[in-house]
């Protein structure tokens, strides 16, 4: 199940443990509303992963944190610690590829 969360509490508890990606997107965000496809696709597939999804503009604090500067931007997380980062549009491939980090 993706969550969609814009609570920094919330967020906090969520991201904790486990393995995360994090989606950073925005509702007007072209590139954005192209790849929640294929995030969503992933998620049927690898159901033991977490996924948020955070809208910059709902959230600009946890943006903040995490240094978001362009949309839509992955972070993957594993046990808390950040383990990489992307920006922009991948493809499923690309999704998968850097989810087997």
């Amino acid at each position: 199940m993706i969550d969609y969360i814009n609570d920094q509490d919330k967020f906090d508890e969520f991201i904790k443990d486990g393995t995360v990606l994090i989606d950073f997107f925005a509702t007007w965000c072209g590139p954005c509303k192209m790849l929640s496809p294929v995030i969503e696709q992933v998620e049927k597939e690898q159901p033991e992963l977490k996924i948020v999804k955070v809208d910059v503009d709902e959230a600009p604090m946890i943006a903040a944190k995490y240094g978001i500067q362009a949309i839509p931007t992955l972070y993957l997380l594993k046990d808390g610690k950040i383990v990489d980062k992307r920006m922009g549009y991948i493809n499923k491939n690309q999704l998968e590829s850097f989810l087997a980090k």
